[in-house]
């Protein structure tokens, strides 16, 4: 968890970080809960140690034969030990809500975080690409194209698994499957690690990531089993290194392709048709540990960017780089960009991937720790990224790349993936 001496000295940075995040947590009310449970426990502490102290004195009374001089004090003892039970229970409940409060803190904003309530307050920083001109015909949907070529099945996905499911098949499979290898492969020439991670996981995995309390009705649970579907391999990554001291002389590159799984509360009736808001789909992710240098931090995170940004360039799709407001920032994040992607059928700039620095928000809850200069364990900070994610970016490529004639034109980057396919008919 975050350190509560910081807190303490930024009391009313924190407090408008939540405001802005719309986090629902009083910053007075956590100070003063610790206020009671360092009281307590040093009530508890003091109690414990004159019990000690007592009970040694019986003991010696004891077995000087002293018996009567030893009874009185046994009823002292009675007594103080129940005062100590009624401590610790006091502190025990204490104690839980000062960790639930703590669980509850957002990370600060960095000073350059614009401000605002929503994704309409996200503020474009840069747009690479040109948007189609579809003068000469009407331009279809990704729902039309694909239906119309056999590429994906949403009334038998519906079918199978009920709302927002679908069914790729021929063509979507390829391209869903390419557009993964593709990514891995840009990861690996980069220096990535590449892993399979699990995707059912802990509950305490999702809490050290920064996952839970707050995302908790966003994530599918397994009935009867302390188990839960990631919703981002991002989980995984970061608690591959959970408890443990890392060299990050280099920083650590970690990436891996896995589905992913969200319940999409809160969406009810918002993109129920098409690809965009699914239950499940693949992510290949980008996490970095590094040390706590902020200048090296923020780096990571214009490079991690950068390197989505060249994925579209391959993929020939235009798109815009947005800095994410406060207001539409997630408990653990510092620092973001999303990166939005044309989709003709929606008319607008679609978000395809998003690209985060936590500081040592993660490393904090997770227990990483590096040595630095001076030999000092030292929190690392991370970064994540969404190098692509599917079958979303999916609606990009058909639409964008749908011709007159009713073929969709395959960038050369994806044909050595789609068996040296140029385009689909």
């Amino acid at each position: 968890m975050l350190n509560i001496t910081v807190i303490r000295e930024q009391a009313k940075a924190y407090q408008q970080a939540a405001n802005s995040k719309k986090i629902s947590i009083s910053i007075e009310e956590l100070l003063e809960v610790d206020d009671r449970r360092r009281g307590l426990l040093q009530l508890t502490e003091t109690l414990r140690a004159e019990r000690n102290r007592r009970s040694k004195a019986i003991e010696q009374l004891m077995l000087e034969g002293r018996k009567e001089e030893a009874a009185p004090l046994k009823l002292e003892t009675s007594e103080l030990l129940q005062q100590l039970k009624q401590a610790e229970a006091q502190y025990r409940q204490t104690m839980f809500r000062y960790e639930d409060l703590m669980l509850r803190v957002p990370n600060l904003t960095s000073a350059d975080t614009p401000l605002g309530a929503g994704d309409e307050d996200n503020v474009e920083i840069r747009r690479l690409g040109d948007i189609p001109d579809f003068a000469t015909f009407t331009p279809q949907s990704h729902v039309e194209i694909g239906q119309r070529l056999g590429m994906v099945d949403f009334a038998r996905g519906v079918k199978i698994g009920g709302t927002r499911q679908y069914v790729l098949a021929n063509y979507g499979l390829q391209l869903h499957r390419a557009v993964q290898q593709l990514a891995l492969d840009m990861l690996m020439d980069k220096g990535y690690e590449l892993m399979d991670v699990p995707v059912m996981v802990k509950e305490e995995t999702l809490v050290s990531s920064g996952y839970f309390p707050a995302n908790r009705d966003q994530t599918f649970g397994i009935q009867g089993e302390d188990k839960w579907l990631i919703g981002t391999s991002e989980v995984p990554l970061i608690s591959f290194y959970s408890g443990e001291l890392v060299d990050l002389a280099k920083p650590k590159r970690l990436g891996a392709v896995s589905p992913c799984y969200r319940s999409e509360v809160g969406s009810a009736g918002r993109d129920v048709q098409g690809l965009y808001r699914v239950h499940q789909f693949a992510k290949v992710e980008q996490v970095v540990l590094c040390e706590a240098d902020l200048s090296l931090a923020l780096s990571l995170l214009e490079h991690m960017t950068a390197t989505s940004e060249e994925l579209l360039q391959l993929l020939e799709l235009p798109y815009r780089v947005v800095a994410v407001c406060a207001g539409d920032m997630s408990q653990k994040n510092y620092k973001q960009y999303d990166i939005e992607t044309w989709m003709p059928s929606r008319g607008s700039y679609g978000e395809t991937h998003s690209a985060s620095l936590l500081l040592d928000f993660q490393a904090r809850r997770s227990n990483i720790r590096y040595l630095d200069q001076n030999g000092k364990p030292q929190f690392a900070y991370t970064l994540n990224n969404t190098m692509v994610a599917t079958p979303r970016i999916l609606i990009p490529l058909l639409e964008n790349h749908q011709r007159q004639d009713g073929s969709v034109y395959i960038p050369p980057v994806l044909r050595p993936y789609m068996r040296g396919l140029s385009e689909l008919r």
